[in-house]
């Protein structure tokens, strides 16, 4: 199988384009770095595609080491045919090897097996050969032996029968052709798995089915789930008799004394042996298809939330909501360090009086900008105290309730208490929720992305396939936006290209050491952090007012000597760095292909390097829309009405719909009917995490908390 000949014609590449990329993998190339620095030979892959070659290179190749592995086997048991091989070379998923290799894989003792040991084999090969001048019964008699414990023809003749059912489960052709069948035509039906069932948020499954082809991935996942919380009994059917059917119509050969065994054998072995199976193997790939999905949505969602544009240049008041262990209160600056920390109390009328004036306090103290408040518990409480105070405040403070989702994981880790051991827990997540509104992605590569709630299903997944996603969706936002070299955390820094935990822990241990980098260069000084290393992330990582002014761009160092020539070329200097708004128009007029020629990069290498020159240190977050930021209007779920129009920030992206946050502390639900007036196939093909949107309110149940919304407008 030529692998790279494959990826080029499933992907839609040139030939040429997937050999690069496949050669910058094997020799370790990172994701992000690929993407950036080598445009020219991989065509201008992003991320994404890159990663999605990068995951089906991998199965392609793992298919071929199994084919290596099954086709040695049959060749050690001397069975090898051309037309096996022949089988083996064509397949194009596991499945189907695993299918050929069955009928030689070493059996659990079987009634078939056992029925060899008994020399029945030959009749049945008499029996499959249907041959009309054959009795069946009569032949069995010669079977007979009380040595081999064959005491009867009808024991023979059932011996035989099991042999042929095991034949038939074995065929592989066969099988593929009935999980097709099943793929198309078969319907999976759910119902309660007691009779006298409770009322759960399963009552929709109790008495459920749905075409295998049609159903949604969301539905897959509910029902595994109540399938193990032993709520539900799930089936997958074709009609009555419709597999069997297949069985005969592929080994009966016509009228003969033995078509009945045939028969026979054929609706024994669909039922006992294939059915089971095929069974298990579409509800498997049911489960993995709807888990693909719902990483994939989790993915999307994460990458939007990571992305999210961070508040700059104020200074933050997180406040984390709490009835018994009261409201904790953490002030972070510009840069994130802690400037106060407080404790209120609201559960009484005198408490929250008595905690207003105190957030006044610490507000007009530190001159604080802007608030944070968690959404927990009290969250709601907390947001009604903070607008009455900004409406009164005499200058302009505004305040955003952000997801606490992920703080209480974060303030009890072991990080937190390295970044914050004079704070107790509670405190730390306080300044959690202040930094998540300054920096969005700084803040959240801190805390284990399934615990930031922005996905559906995310702990019925596969841990090692989230993982793995999940990591490379925040590997790729940490890169794109890269990082200070002399600020990061070494949780950030552990994200970026070529830099693991224990190399992200060396380079701050030097920082602390022998004080802030003064250039890049300086990494390679960094215990564990060698050449390639330093090939991999140097471009990522931004040393501000160091000694090169290249150091505060994206421009890799290997680009260094073309950005000098660029710059000379158009009449500036290094110096020059930061104010050349004209820069593009200079190059287009000597034209970008010659002076990618004269330069000796790429034109893709060129614009970069441009754009980089333009605007160094640029974030590529500053370019989409702010947060929505709230400055005292609050509501409740009762003040809500049929008809209202109100701006929201979308919360989280699923397969059936999006939430909402609408300021009343209950999130509300846009079904995915209601997102658009045109069809929509899946809702992140409309809206994303973190947009803001115009939304009308179509139902309020008060009694169930719920909202219904729609964007139809």
């Amino acid at each position: 199988m030529d692998i790279n000949k494959m990826l080029a014609e499933e992907f839609g590449l040139r030939r040429e384009q997937i050999d690069n990329t496949v050669a910058l993998i094997d020799d370790d190339k990172t994701i992000p770095f690929i993407a950036r620095y080598r445009k020219e030979v991989t065509g201008s892959l992003d991320d994404q595609t890159l990663r999605l070659i990068f995951d089906r290179l991998n199965y392609l190749r793992n298919l071929e080491k199994r084919k290596a592995e099954v086709t040695a086997a049959i060749i050690e048991q001397g069975k090898m045919t051309p037309e096996l091989a022949e089988a083996i070379d064509k397949a194009t998923v596991l499945v189907e090897v695993e299918d050929i290799y069955r009928p030689f894989k070493q059996k659990r003792r079987t009634r078939a097996s056992v029925a060899k040991e008994k020399g029945l084999e030959p009749l049945a090969e008499l029996i499959l050969a249907q041959d009309k001048n054959t009795d069946p019964t009569a032949a069995a008699e010669e079977f007979i032996s009380e040595e081999k414990g064959v005491a009867t023809a009808e024991e023979a003749v059932q011996g035989a029968l099991d042999i042929i059912a095991e034949q038939v489960s074995d065929d592989a052709d066969l099988r593929k052709e009935l999980r097709a069948y099943f793929s198309r035509s078969g319907v999976l039906s759910s119902k309660a798995a007691a009779k006298d069932a409770e009322s759960s948020v399963y009552d929709n499954y109790y008495d459920f089915s749905e075409g295998v082809a049609k159903i949604a991935g969301h539905r897959i996942l509910a029902i595994d789930r109540g399938e193990r919380e032993e709520k539900l009994k799930v089936t997958v059917s074709v009609p009555d008799g419709a597999g069997e059917a297949f069985c005969i119509r592929k080994y009966l050969k016509g009228k003969s004394p033995c078509a009945e065994l045939i028969s026979e054998a054929c609706t024994d072995s669909y039922k006992r042996l294939i059915y089971p199976s095929i069974e298990r193997e579409i509800r498997s790939e049911l489960s993995e298809k709807a888990q693909e999905g719902a990483i994939k949505v989790f993915k999307e969602n994460l990458r939007q939330l990571l992305m999210q544009p961070p508040v700059k240049g104020t200074i933050t008041l997180g406040l984390d909501p709490g009835y018994a262990h009261g409201c904790k209160l953490a002030v972070t600056d510009e840069t994130g360090k802690v400037l106060d920390t407080g404790i209120v109390y609201i559960n009484t009328p005198a408490q929250a009086a008595k905690a207003k004036q105190g957030l006044i306090r610490m507000i007009n103290k530190n001159a604080v900008n802007t608030i944070a408040i968690g959404n927990g518990t009290a969250s709601r409480e907390s947001e009604q105290l903070v607008a009455e105070i900004v409406r009164e405040l005499p200058r302009k403070v505004s305040y955003m309730v952000v997801s606490e989702a992920g703080a209480s994981v974060y303030s009890a880790s072991k990080l937190a208490a390295e970044e914050f051991p004079d704070y107790d827990v509670s405190l730390r997540s306080a300044v959690s929720i202040a930094r998540r509104l300054q920096d969005p992605l700084a803040e959240l590569v801190k805390i284990d992305p399934k615990a930031i709630g922005v996905g559906q299903y995310q702990h019925d997944m596969p841990p090692k396939r989230m993982d793995e996603a999940l990591s490379g969706v925040v590997e790729d936002c940490v890169n794109s936006v890269g990082v200070d070299l002399n600020t990061a955390s070494y949780s950030l820094l552990s994200y970026i290209a070529g830099i693991n935990s224990g190399v992200a822990k060396n380079i701050v241990a030097y920082r602390e050491e022998n004080g802030a980098f003064s250039n890049r260069r300086q990494l390679l000084k960094v215990p564990k952090l060698g050449a390639k290393a330093f090939e991999q992330c140097a471009g990522f990582l931004r040393v501000r007012e160091g000694s090169d002014p290249l150091d505060n761009t994206a421009v890799h160092p290997e680009s260094y000597k073309a950005a000098a020539e660029l710059l000379k070329k158009c009449g500036y200097t290094l110096a020059d760095i930061g104010g050349l708004a004209d820069l593009s128009d200079r190059c287009r007029d000597i034209g970008m292909q010659k002076l990618a020629e004269e330069l000796g990069t790429g034109v893709p290498t060129l614009k970069d390097m441009i754009s980089e020159l333009s605007k160094p240190g640029r974030d590529p977050r500053d370019e989409l829309p702010p947060p929505l930021m709230r400055s005292g209007d609050v509501m409740e779920l009762k003040d809500l009405k049929e008809g209202m129009e109100l701006m929201g920030t979308v919360r989280n992206v699923i397969d059936f719909g999006a939430f909402v946050d609408i300021g009343v502390h209950e999130d509300g639900l846009v079904h995915i009917s209601q997102l658009s007036n045109k069809f929509v196939k899946h809702p992140l093909d409309v809206v994303k995490v973190g947009q803001v949107v115009k939304v009308r309110v179509l139902s309020v149940d008060l009694k169930k908390n719920r909202i219904s919304l729609t964007m139809k407008l």
